[in-house]
């Protein structure tokens, strides 16, 4: 029975994934971030190799047994000096010649689309988007916290915390948004956010984009401005949807399937109903879909396929099956 182990890398939690080729689940783990520019590259060998070497374990599969497998993670092919170090990093325990790297992206558009052409949308952590069509693929957006993300978790909370510096200088009128950052931070003066977010060690990635649920409570107790920065963060979701779309060359009139992953749709009425009412307003011709599994899934599910046996129907079906509670 073949085997294929999947990897969803992220810059809050990595998913391990463990299925065979009737598409039963055999095991699963969980570990913390994947994001290399903030754990280092020491803490990632380790997480991948006690991750790996965890799932194996659960499902009673000996690291020589796995057929392939499928690394997504956060930032890979950000920097070609570093693309070796990012390849070597499964093995051991994995055995080189037995899995392929690539960029996390991968994951959320196999999962959304079980490997089928089309285009999938991640707002997590951070985002990005990646899609495929008639063998070409394209990425847009997922250039870095510091100046993209757009849209994202990490994005969201930055552009939240400048919104707070100017609601306190009397640049921006004060709402929900004010009240509730003074409350998380126990602030006893609006400047001592500076220490709570600089000097507390509370600057990384990670820590920001925790924020944005903050911002979520804001939006829903009637905050305008925090609603407003949803709907463009749902704006600038769909540009890069066109931006991958535009690439990948479709033909005039082609319908385009695409698909959407990551924490941040979980703000339905905030920001998946906006993204989603963007796109179907669009000169191109896109069909909306909902995720058919998640991107742990679908790097299981890319395993297979690289490994040049893709499962069948009647087993993607079967992995479906294992997230249906996810989808209710």
């Amino acid at each position: 029975m073949r085997t294929y182990l999947g990897i969803d890398g992220g810059g809050s939690k990595t998913a391990f994934l463990l299925i065979d080729e009737l598409g039963r689940v055999l095991a699963s783990h969980t570990e913390g971030s994947a994001y290399y520019l903030e754990v280092g590259w020491d803490a990632l060998r380790s997480l991948l190799g006690r991750g790996i070497r965890a799932t194996l374990d659960s499902g009673s599969v000996p690291p020589a047994s796995v057929d392939f497998a499928f690394i997504g993670l956060p930032a890979y092919g950000e920097d070609s000096r570093l693309l070796a170090q990012f390849d070597a990093a499964p093995s051991p325990p994995l055995a080189p010649g037995r899995y392929r790297c690539g960029n996390d992206a991968a994951c959320g558009w196999a999962g959304a689309l079980a490997c089928e052409d089309g285009i999938n949308l991640v707002a997590g952590t951070g985002s990005i988007g990646y899609g495929e069509y008639d063998g070409r693929a394209a990425r847009a957006g997922g250039w870095g916290e510091l100046f993209s993300d757009e849209g994202s978790a990490h994005w969201m909370a930055r552009e939240a915390l400048n919104l707070f510096s100017r609601m306190s200088d009397g640049r921006a009128t004060r709402g929900p948004w004010y009240d509730l950052v003074r409350q998380h931070f126990d602030l006893k003066s609006d400047l001592d956010v500076c220490a709570a977010i600089y000097g507390d060690g509370r600057s990384g990635r990670s820590d920001i984009a925790a924020l944005a649920p903050l911002v979520a409570r804001a939006a829903a107790a009637g905050d305008a401005q925090a609603v407003e920065l949803f709907h463009c963060a749902a704006g600038e979701l769909a540009r890069i949807v066109d931006a991958v779309y535009d690439q990948l060359d479709i033909p005039a009139g082609a319908q385009v399937t695409v698909s959407y992953s990551g924490g941040m749709f979980n703000e339905r009425a905030l920001l998946l109903e906006p993204f989603l009412a963007k796109l179907l307003k669009d000169a191109r011709s896109y069909r909306v879909a909902s995720p058919r599994l998640p991107p742990v899934a679908g790097a299981a599910l890319y395993a297979a396929k690289l490994s040049g046996a893709p499962l069948d129907a009647p087993a993607i079906h079967r992995l479906e099956t294992s997230f249906s509670h996810l989808r209710s």
